[in-house]
């Protein structure tokens, strides 16, 4: 069977690049209280506003957890340090 005979359920859907703080705290298995939590205290990577909405890109997060966690600037440092050692 080829692409064009695939009907839309059965073609997987693209992965969201940005999520809610619903979806952002399933992701890393906490409640939504404690995601808010974490943000509030800078220990999440930092959301973006998009359209007056606060969302997360998931590349951030799933950076985050795979590095550990860190604190919010902790982890930009590693994230920025990665991406320039992937660019050398």
């Amino acid at each position: 069977m080829n692409v064009s005979d695939r009907t839309q359920e059965q073609i997987e859907p693209q992965r969201q690049l940005l999520v809610d703080r619903e979806t952002a705290a399933s992701l890393v298995a906490v409640s939504v209280s404690t995601w808010d939590r974490l943000n509030a205290a800078g220990k999440t990577p930092a959301p973006v506003k998009l359209g007056g909405r606060v969302l997360w890109r998931t590349s951030d997060l799933e950076l985050w957890t795979k590095l550990g966690c860190p604190d919010r600037g902790t982890f930009f440092a590693l994230k920025d340090f990665e991406a320039k050692g992937r660019t050398q």
